[in-house]
């Protein structure tokens, strides 16, 4: 058994408790009040216009390319994606016929490395970047916007494992045009399954249908397509999707979102207990903002080789610490990516995919189990001076 998991739940016996005593009420459980409710003090708590509650991270990424697809915005299709992420943060875009090119990872967040993204946004003048803000640790904003400035395109900001984190005095998630975020099991919140885009465009909805539109938008939707009263609730305008979640996952969010920022607060701490440990002695994400807060789901850091890796895998499994690889590693040695467009190959996010792993980062966890879980992996990996 486990002494120390990578990942704990956010749903405490007291959620579960006032979970019961609402479902004895006998409550609507398909979506109704309180997802409008959740998603409201979800933009409220976020610092965003509009939020759409989907299932799942992964349909809220789906949902932010098909919305861009429809939205008569794209002078192209061409798309700049992350080497280093999740392969949903890319799927839709392979899914919906835009054109994926991949970008080198960032060696001190691991998110886009911004000279590799200008070089590729210089020769191939993409309508879109897809970004993720990785695990958490804030990417080097000020230059991305500078370059979204310069450049024109329109940024996808995939925060799904980065709620709470905060650089220069704004929170993840209120960088891109559109942001997604996942409430999965371990992440900073939790509402069983669930997800959330996050935008200042009001012209977003589930289905494709008008009906929970703002009334002038709704509206002119019916003056353009001469609507009569009986019909206007039930006319499709798109062929979009139905990934709603519900108001019992609503209700559970509503709980979560309290609980957020001390949330957010415990693991900064961890995060930064871990720096303190072990950042001298490897590689490991750096942000820029001193005055940031970091609320990461994992901590990440790169061993000096594969097998100095093994060694501190075996280490941590037989003292009951969970680990696992960086994310994904290189998205780009992956077959979904290589059996389409051959592999890609980068300094960095080779280097992850080859010496990335994870330690357990939760807010059960205490200082002294991060000092312990360390010294483990400093053991294990026999360090006698601090690697590059």
């Amino acid at each position: 058994m486990l002494k120390f998991h990578l990942a704990e739940d956010t749903i405490d016996t007291e959620d579960i408790a006032a979970l019961i005593r609402w479902l004895q009420t006998g409550p609507r459980l398909t979506q109704g009040a309180l997802t409008l409710e959740f998603e409201a003090k979800w933009s409220q708590w976020i610092g965003r216009k509009y939020s759409v509650f989907c299932n799942s991270g992964s349909s809220a990424n789906l949902l932010m390319y098909y919305a861009l697809l429809l939205s008569g915005k794209l002078k192209n299709k061409k798309v700049i994606v992350p080497s280093a992420g999740w392969v949903t943060s890319i799927a839709p875009a392979i899914q919906f016929g835009f054109e994926p090119v991949m970008c080198e990872a960032d060696p001190d967040t691991f998110g886009l490395d911004l000279d590799c993204l200008e070089k590729l946004l210089q020769k191939h003048q993409p309508s879109t970047v897809l970004m993720v803000q990785v695990l958490g640790v804030p990417h080097k904003m000020e230059r991305l916007l500078a370059l979204k400035e310069k450049y024109g395109f329109i940024l996808l900001e995939d925060a799904c494992a980065s709620i709470g984190s905060r650089t220069f005095g704004r929170k993840i998630g209120t960088f891109g045009d559109m942001a997604s975020f996942s409430f999965y099991f371990g992440h900073q919140m939790s509402t069983i399954e669930g997800g959330m885009v996050s935008t200042e465009d009001p012209h977003f909805r589930s289905h494709g249908w008008s009906k929970d539109l703002e009334p002038a938008g709704q509206q002119a939707l019916v003056d353009r397509y001469s609507i009569d009263d009986f019909h206007k609730p039930f006319v499709f305008y798109e062929p979009g999707f139905n990934l709603r979640s519900t108001d019992l996952n609503a209700f559970l969010g509503l709980r979560q979102i309290k609980k957020l920022d001390w949330t957010a607060g415990r693991r900064h701490e961890n995060h930064t207990h871990y720096k303190k440990w072990l950042g001298e002695k490897f590689r490991i994400q750096r942000w820029q903002d001193p005055e940031g807060l970091i609320s990461s789901i994992s901590f990440c850091a790169l061993a000096e080789s594969a097998e100095q890796r093994s060694a501190i895998a075996s280490a941590l499994a037989e003292n009951r610490i969970e680990t696992r690889l960086f994310t994904a590693g290189n998205l780009g040695l992956h077959p979904f990516w290589f059996n389409r467009y051959g592999k890609a190959h980068f300094k960095t996010a080779d280097r992850l995919y080859a010496t990335g792993f994870f330690l357990p980062n939760h807010p059960s966890l205490k200082k002294e189990d991060v000092e312990f879980i360390s010294q483990v992996v400093l053991e294990s990996a026999c360090l006698t001076k601090p690697l590059n």
